[in-house]
């Protein structure tokens, strides 16, 4: 007769393995996207991210002498690995994608403990360092391939990502890429005089975003509502990302619509969609209770409006996220969440 534990009896939900997983499954309609608009290189970079952060992983596991098998396989390293490189333009060179994964996963999670004890976010961390360390190299976004004469295909991504033929891949890249949307749109505003000239002076430009990458922000937005739907994050922090990053382009934009761009371009242009559903929900590096995630989320979406608009990047999702991850222990001390059997 077998013998059953007493109760209570409570759903423990997804293990660590499950959640990793079903973080890289939504991320499968924004992959798909991708590759329809931009194409295969995202594939590539992704690849050589997952197998760097694994043998990156393994190596620093074992000079920490812990067990190999149950961190490697939690997936957390995969997702780390997705994320890093969505971040990235698609056809950026291979050792930048190496140097990212490897402070990524060396010094933002391994240096700090592993995962659990992070605090910050690790592919944020790594794309950061990219950012400020080799910033001609994350300029290079390729155009969307309904721009190009000859679209994008698997061989030239691989002799341009791994630079194959000596210089001639670095003067191909140089004719298929173009500036971001929020890049070309801070550069032309001062220049033009007004967001609808500045609209209408390039074809970066789509219907509420970047030509092509608008599709893949909704397919982010997509992946996002499958992870609330499946409860994998909590609504807290994207809503209020969201509002935070919206509310405050509508107030400047109502203010002087000539000079500030909608809100719809804020939020379907860049990482936005990307931080609110997939970065800024990492449970480890974002805040606790239900308060301390709408002033987190909120924080985040405000200081990406501010860096954008004033600051000297185009976007501020990264910079935003390891900012409020800095302020997350004095949130979590102020937003503690209620004790059960108290009034307060």
């Amino acid at each position: 007769m077998s013998k059953v534990a007493s109760s209570p009896y409570l759903d423990g939900g997804y293990s660590l393995r499950g959640v990793m997983l079903q973080v890289l499954l939504a991320l499968v309609p924004a992959y798909l996207v991708y590759v329809w608009q931009f194409g295969p290189g995202i594939l590539i970079t992704t690849l050589l991210a997952m197998t760097t952060g694994l043998a990156a992983e393994a190596l620093m596991l074992r000079v920490r002498q812990r067990p190999l098998w149950p961190f490697l396989s939690d997936g957390s390293v995969l997702v780390t690995a997705a994320l890093l490189t969505l971040a990235l333009p698609p056809l950026v060179p291979w050792w930048v994608v190496v140097i990212g994964t490897l402070f990524a996963v060396v010094v933002a999670k391994q240096l700090y403990g592993g995962l659990g004890y992070n605090p910050f976010n690790p592919a944020m961390a790594g794309y950061v360092v990219l950012l400020i360390s080799f910033p001609l190299e994350l300029t290079r976004w390729s155009a969307p391939q309904s721009l190009l004469a000859d679209p994008v295909g698997l061989v030239d991504s691989l002799n341009m990502i791994f630079g194959v033929g000596g210089t001639a891949p670095v003067l191909a890249l140089d004719a298929l890429t173009m500036a971001t949307p929020l890049d070309q749109m801070k550069v032309q505003i001062p220049l033009l005089g007004s967001v609808e000239a500045a609209l209408a002076s390039s074809p970066v430009f789509g219907a509420i975003g970047g030509q092509g990458g608008e599709w893949v922000v909704g397919a982010y937005l997509l992946g996002g509502l499958y992870l609330l739907w499946r409860r994998v994050i909590n609504w807290h922090i994207p809503v209020a990302l969201l509002v935070g990053l919206g509310l405050m382009a509508g107030l400047f934009h109502l203010l002087d619509a000539a000079r500030y761009p909608d809100p719809l371009f804020h939020l379907f242009s860049g990482a936005a969609m990307i931080g609110a559903f997939f970065i800024a929900t990492d449970p480890v590096s974002a805040a606790t209770s239900n308060r301390g995630r709408l002033i987190y989320g909120a924080g985040i979406g405000v200081m990406i409006y501010l860096i954008r608009t004033w600051g000297g990047y185009p976007d501020g999702v990264a910079f935003a996220v390891l900012l409020m991850n800095m302020l997350v222990p004095l949130i979590d001390y102020y937003t503690p969440p209620r004790v059960y059997g108290h009034s307060s």
